[in-house]
């Protein structure tokens, strides 16, 4: 057995440079979405459960290409041509949703542009596990967070900026304002270059290459754990008739419908728990389903990790713009200037949150160095919770960018170190689909967010979006306490 061969600094720049093209267009959809669907007519009750696309596709999409790309060896290798595939179908779903003539269509046209980011997006973080060492890991996806934050500084203040070269910031009714829409179409640009640059600048090594290094299975620490529970068919039941029972309830007070999102989601793995049963072993659902059960404790003990974070990031993507209008700009109408003024300014912040990231991303190796993987999560995660729930008391719209510094190192944080801590627990033949089943972890909470947070803001947060930015701060503070029961063995850079 030998060690991957350290990379130098530009070739992990190389493998890397996509995500800024990825970034570009998350970005501009975290920015943007909820503004163009209140613009083509949705109510604040409604735009959860429209943003709900988002998190369904990565739910079905990221562990199926991850899958398949383990499985995936051409002439470009196993995880490019998902990079490139990806790419394309990206580039077309941004200059198409802008141009949305209906909310309808406008709320489809996010269900392929998310599909399409996590074809790509799913790859590239198996794609540093292949390509780096154990100890490049943590640098790699830092780099990876260094390129997420410098794109979306870009895409989130191009609507800002355009406004300011005398673009048009306001539109009729049920029209999409010229700065959003310019923004879309430089956006879906970028993203070609950036991945098409990756993809034609690097090299993978084979699945033989990958089988022969010494880190080709994970350490003992990070052993798979035992499928314990009841037995299968019992398993089967109790999901089904907890979804059931869980609609019934929702039904019988009258609950939002939203709700059922999650009622649906647990018959939902019952029924995916079953047809595993019935396929052969070696069918890609058995096998899916087969790694989810017996997956590493690492893993286990991240998924509540990533839970909270998700959760906390998933409320700020939605209710942002709706908080700092309504609050700092005093409009909730979305044809006023007011209310225009205040949605561009939520992409300064978005864009500077991500600038924030990018230099946290230079910061948190470092921080690693000193303190491990587990301790720098803790505290990054703990910044952002004060950052968001420093918004509810900063009047001047202006002093919100020092919330954003918090909100900065906790993303820089939540995009690398939890990939380094996961990269080191699973088989390099199982990289892929373990990056897509860790993914469950990520839309899970978004999930349920979009399910349940219109119904919390009615019924307990008072109607108050503000309100829902600071329950996503308590989130943060949650998941830096659940960073301690993780395993710290892989720690070593």
């Amino acid at each position: 057995m030998k060690s991957k061969p350290q990379l130098s600094f530009w070739q992990i720049w190389n493998m890397c440079f996509g995500f800024l093209g990825i970034q570009f267009g998350f970005a501009l959809q975290n920015a943007n979405a909820s503004r163009i669907f209140e613009t083509l007519g949705a109510s604040m009750e409604e735009v959860p459960g429209l943003w709900i696309a988002a998190p369904l596709t990565g739910l079905l999409v990221q562990p199926v290409v991850g899958y398949l790309s383990d499985r995936t060896w051409t002439r470009w290798g196993r995880r490019r041509p998902f990079f490139m595939i990806g790419a394309v179908l990206t580039t077309l779903a941004l200059l198409v949703m802008p141009n949305s003539p209906t909310l309808w269509i406008a709320a489809g046209t996010l269900w392929v542009l998310d599909a399409s980011i996590n074809v790509s997006m799913e790859p590239f973080r198996a794609f540093v596990g292949d390509q780096l060492s154990p100890r490049q890991r943590p640098s790699g996806y830092a780099m990876q967070s260094f390129f997420i934050g410098t794109g979306a500084i870009v895409a989130s203040f191009l609507p800002y900026i355009l406004a300011h070269f005398g673009i048009a910031n306001t539109a009729a009714a049920g029209q999409v304002p010229d700065t959003v829409r310019y923004a879309f179409y430089f956006g879906a640009a970028v993203l070609l270059a950036a991945i098409s640059w990756t993809v034609f600048s690097t090299r993978e090594y084979s699945p033989a290459e990958l089988a022969s290094f010494d880190d080709a299975e994970p350490s003992p620490v990070h052993a798979p754990g035992r499928i314990a529970g009841p037995p299968e068919g019992s398993r089967i039941a109790l999901w089904l008739v907890l979804g059931m029972v869980l609609a019934v309830l929702i039904a019988w007070r009258q609950g939002d419908r939203m709700l059922y999102v999650l009622a649906g989601l647990c018959a939902a793995y019952g029924v995916l728990l079953g047809v595993a049963r019935l396929l052969p072993g070696t069918h890609m659902i058995a096998v899916i389903v087969g790694d989810l059960r017996a997956m590493p404790r690492t893993m286990r003990r991240l998924a509540w990790v990533q839970f909270f974070s998700w959760f906390a990031l998933f409320a700020m993507w939605i209710y942002t713009t709706a908080a700092v209008a309504g609050t700092h700009f005093g409009s909730t109408d979305t044809q006023s200037a007011a209310y225009n003024e205040g949605a561009n300014w939520v992409g300064v912040l978005f864009g500077a949150y991500n600038g924030f990231a990018a230099l946290a991303a230079l910061v948190i190796p470092l921080m690693v160095r000193m303190l491990g993987l587990r301790w720098s999560h803790l505290i990054n995660l703990w910044l952002g919770g004060l950052g968001l729930i420093s918004l509810m008391f900063i009047d001047d719209p202006k002093w919100l960018l020092l919330s954003m510094v918090g909100v900065g190192f906790a993303w820089a944080s939540i995009l690398s170190l939890p990939y380094a801590l996961l990269s080191d627990s699973v088989p390099s033949a199982k990289m892929g689909v373990y990056m897509g089943i860790f993914n469950f972890f990520i839309v899970i909470p978004q999930l349920v967010a979009a399910s349940a947070l219109g119904f919390a803001l009615r019924t307990w947060l008072g109607g108050v979006p503000m309100h829902v930015l600071v329950l996503g701060g308590c989130s943060l503070f949650v998941a830096g306490v659940c960073v301690l029961r993780v395993p710290s063995q892989s720690e070593v850079m």
